[in-house]
């Protein structure tokens, strides 16, 4: 009986550390994500295709991420896999990057440094510069 006691309340005293951890780090990541930026906003948009040509897209934007601003982007087109997570690009004006294939992908950049989020959830800054580069692993 004595032993069981024990084993509950080493258990309870987990769980309570468990969720003290789960409070703190949702406490951090509410506090340091990036936050997407109202009002209007000029960015560019680049496109580098297979054969290393670019395309870019001047877009004058009112959109808080990525993706409504591909979708304003006068000319650009993409498509891809809806989940969870958001939207997986897997073609963009007409060019498919099929990694099952060939290792292909299209990786996404901010300011020079890889996006660390989704299309959907990448926020958009006034002045920023977006590259969507064709690239194989």
């Amino acid at each position: 009986m004595e032993q069981t006691r024990k084993t509950n309340k080493k258990a309870l005293i987990g769980i309570f550390v468990l969720v003290i951890a789960i409070a703190v780090l949702a406490a951090v990541y509410f506090a340091f994500r990036a936050r997407p930026e109202t009002g209007n906003k000029n960015i560019t948009i680049e496109v580098v295709n297979k054969e290393q040509e670019t395309t870019t897209y001047e877009v004058n934007t009112n959109a808080e991420y990525l993706r409504q601003a591909m979708e304003e982007a006068d000319g650009l087109t993409f498509s891809g896999t809806e989940s969870e997570f958001g939207l997986t690009v897997i073609t963009v004006n007409g060019e498919t990057a099929d990694y099952n294939t060939d290792g292909a992908y299209w990786a996404f950049y901010v300011n020079g440094e890889y996006c660390n989020y989704g299309i959907d959830t990448q926020p958009v800054a006034e002045g920023d510069a977006f590259s969507i580069t064709y690239t194989v692993y």
